[in-house]
Order: structure tokens, then C-alpha cells, then sequence
């Protein structure tokens, strides 16, 4: 399906403003506009994730857009969650009997939770969010609901209006194939679910404020035969060696689907030229984890001299020349996670650390700090 996004339409600006001898674009995105700052399961930093107190702080610090990940409820609804699993996220082990559990394979590996799918949304409703990652403020767990992406369209929209300007919303369907398979749903019930509300709320275009984005494949190519809606391939890995290549460990190495279907293509198979020519063909942007755009090393350094050699003092070698591959190809490039408080590859600064990748050219930024992001970009301007 051709579908006409702003990328198209920024090349076309572009090519316009050379042809009349225009001065540079302000940064090196593919469009030239200033990048997005993209609230990570919203200001997940500050606040439980995938709450609308999160949502709502991350457009209070300026977010461009708010990341809902999307599982379904039993009854097929669409709520945010990082995972299908309820467990690390939410107070589900004290409202409910570890008897309502279940083992099911998730990305090809066995696992024993409490999972969305087994639980109504009037069930869901009952829980409340906990801070999923250690060190942070657990002041507010037990406080927040679990929100559906309906809710969680309304806050944008409604917040939005309130500050007289434009709240995206970046949904990422969740592991596809257990939905369909595992969670008994069939196949593209989810992505159709997500179709007919994004439709219904934003149109069927390719200028809606909406991305929608998978570590799978499959899912994204059936998304490009039904919408206009802007799609993003998410490349995944497992870790950063010393050389600064990356390890690709199941099941981090390659999109699930691709496991499934003797796929023997990885994900950084995905950002070779051949791979990043495969993506165009369906999405209209990459969206790979930050260690595969900027080359760092483990050399043993001490670099910002604390006394303690962490990931903070790699050396910082340089692109990889992804950005620059995809843009070739008039892709964008979205890339994740920056924290203000931890994964620094080769920076103690956070904010330093996203003008880095703002200054290669990155078309976006998801970070759990909002505020930091947009500060990031203030500075690069």
C-alpha cells in the first residue's frame, strides 16, 4: 500500500528548499525538523508506568508523544501494559490466588504468571500499578489504575486541547503471535482491534499523530495492507559486547515470527542495507535500541573519573551508520531507552548522552524522562 507520510512530505520540503538554495535544516533528522521526544510508558521515570498520572506528567514535561504497549484483557479489550504478564507491574499477587496463574510460552519461553488474558477488564480494573524498576520511588504504588488505550486516547486528545497543541500517541502491539496463538485470540484480532479504534479516533492517514510499532514482522506488513497510519520496525538485542558489537541471545535475537517461520534472519540482519531495504517496503521507520546507532567499547577506563569503571565510561567510537543508511532509504529513526538514571552507554550525563544521538540524527527519542528529552533537544537546536 502506498501511503503518503510527512516523511515524503519533508523530503519534498527539502528538495524544494535546495532547489531555491534554502539554508540547512536546523538538525540532521530526515525531515530536518527538531526530533521527538517520546514519553517512554510515560514519564515511567516519576510515576508507575503505563498509568495516566504517567501519561499526563510526561505531556506535562513537554513529551511530544506518550507510549501506550498494548496486551489484551480476556474480553479482548486493549489496556497498557509493558508485557502480557501482570506480575512485576501491577498488585495482582495480593488481590488474586496464585491458583489464577497459568504457564503459556511467551517468545519461546515457558512462563508461570498471572496474564492479562486470563482476567476480565472488570478484574483489571481492580488493580493497581506498582513501580516496576528497582531504585525508583514506590511512594506511588497502589495508587493507579491500569488504563485502556480508549482512556489513554482521550488523556492525549484532552491534555492536548488544554495546552493548545498536538499529543501523539505511539502504541506498540505486544507480542502478536502469543496474542493470537498462546491467548487463543487468532490471528490479527489485535491488530484489527487497534485499527478500528485508531480509525475511529485519528482517521485512516498517514498525517495522524500515530505510530504504531513491533519487535514482529508479520504483524506490520498485515498493518500496511489495512492503514495509512505510520508503522515502525523495533530491532531488539540482548546485550553490548566489549567490542561494542551486539549480542544477540534468544529471545532477544531475531523478531518472534521469524522464529516461528525458520526465519533465519536476525535483527541486525534488519539494519543491513538488505534489511533496511526489506523494512521500507512496509513501515516508515526503524526503531533500533541505541548501542546498534553509536558505537561504544569497553576498554577499561575510567573516563569521568569516579573511581568505578561502568558502562557510563565506554569510549564513545562513533555512528555505526545506520541513521545515515536508513535516512538513504527515507526511513526514520527512533531510539530507545534514555534514562536519567540508568544505561548510559559511554555517558554519565543523560542529557549529554541524548544530544549525542540528537546531533547524528535521530528522528526521535524515548526516554523515561521527558523533561531531560526536551531539554536534550533545546540545547541541540
Amino acid at each position: 500500500m502506498f501511503r503518503p507520510t510527512r516523511v515524503a512530505l519533508a523530503l519534498t520540503t527539502l528538495a524544494l528548499l535546495q532547489a531555491c538554495g534554502g539554508s540547512d535544516p536546523a538538525f540532521n533528522t530526515l525531515s530536518g525538523d527538531a526530533p521527538l521526544v517520546i514519553g517512554h510508558r510515560g514519564a515511567s521515570g516519576l510515576l508507575p508506568e503505563h498509568t495516566l498520572e504517567a501519561y499526563r506528567k510526561a505531556i506535562e514535561q513537554n513529551a511530544d508523544f506518550i507510549e501506550p504497549d498494548l496486551v489484551l484483557t480476556q474480553d479482548g479489550v486493549m489496556i497498557a501494559r509493558h508485557e502480557p504478564m501482570l506480575d512485576g507491574t501491577t498488585d495482582v499477587a495480593a488481590k488474586f490466588p496464585a491458583s489464577r496463574q497459568t504457564t503459556r510460552n511467551v517468545d519461546g519461553v515457558p512462563t508461570t504468571a498471572y496474564f492479562a488474558s486470563d482476567f476480565t477488564l472488570a478484574e483489571i480494573k481492580t488493580l493497581r500499578a506498582v513501580q516496576a524498576r528497582a531504585g525508583r520511588d514506590t511512594s506511588f504504588n497502589g495508587l493507579y489504575a491500569i488504563p485502556t488505550l480508549d482512556e489513554v486516547i482521550a488523556l492525549a486528545k484532552a491534555e492536548g486541547n488544554k495546552r493548545g497543541r498536538t499529543v501523539g500517541i505511539y502504541p506498540e502491539i505486544k507480542h502478536s503471535v502469543f496474542h493470537a496463538t498462546e491467548a487463543g485470540f487468532g490471528a490479527h484480532v489485535f491488530e484489527d482491534k487497534l485499527l478500528a479504534t485508531l480509525h475511529v479516533a485519528y482517521g485512516n492517514t498517514g498525517s495522524a499523530p500515530v505510530f504504531i510499532q513491533s519487535f514482529e514482522v508479520a504483524n506490520l506488513q498485515y498493518l500496511n495492507t489495512k492503514t495509512n497510519i505510520k508503522l515502525v520496525q523495533l530491532i531488539d538485542a540482548d546485550d553490548v559486547k566489549d567490542d561494542g558489537s551486539m549480542s544477540l541471545v534468544a529471545p532477544y535475537h531475531k523478531p518472534y515470527d521469524f522464529v516461528v517461520n525458520n526465519d533465519a534472519r536476525s535483527f541486525a540482519d534488519l539494519l543491513k542495507p538488505s534489511g533496511l531495504d526489506f523494512i521500507k517496503t512496509y513501515a516508515d521507520a526503524v526503531g533500533p535500541w541505541k548501542p546498534y546507532l553509536l558505537k561504544t567499547v569497553k576498554d577499561g577506563v575510567d573516563r569521568n573519573g569516579d573511581g568505578v569503571v561502568t558502562i557510563n565510561d565506554r569510549r564513545v567510537d562513533g555512528s555505526t551508520g545506520v541513521i545515515e543508511a536508513a535516512h538513504e532509504r527515507g526511513l526514520m529513526v527512533h531510539t530507545w531507552t534514555f534514562r536519567d538514571d540508568a544505561s548510559g552507554y559511554g555517558f554519565k550525563d543523560p542529557k549529554a548522552e541524548m544530544a549525542a544521538y540528537i546531533k547524528l540524527g535521530v528522528d526521535g527519542v524515548f526516554t523515561d524522562f521527558p523533561a531531560t528529552g526536551v531539554a536534550a533537544v533545546a540545547a541541540s537546536h
